[in-house]
């Protein structure tokens, strides 16, 4: 499964969250794989793709941060996965 995972820093905890981020690369944990990672210019929020075949695992990753950030994860559909749903939707099979 595709997961979209979206997180913002609060001011207070920025240079925790850096030191952290520094420190281990903000590698997620076993079973969770890092398809890419962007971060805004100028703030401290981004948002990642991961894919897992569990969700557990993206639920301990969000727990290794959340003391630190507001994360904020959803499932997620590839364009080929959402079309043949969508199509059903209209009644275009």
């Amino acid at each position: 499964m595709l997961f979209m995972v979206s997180w913002s820093i609060s001011p207070q905890h920025r240079n925790s969250a850096i030191e952290r981020f520094l420190k281990t690369g903000g590698a997620p944990p076993a079973g969770v794989n890092m398809l890419g990672r962007w971060h805004a210019v100028g703030g401290s929020s981004g948002f990642g793709i991961a894919e897992a075949d569990d969700p557990v695992s993206i639920q301990k990753w969000v727990l290794e941060w959340s003391d630190l950030m507001s994360m904020e994860v959803h499932a997620a559909l590839t364009d080929e996965q959402a079309a043949p749903l969508l199509a059903a939707a209209l009644g275009k099979q």
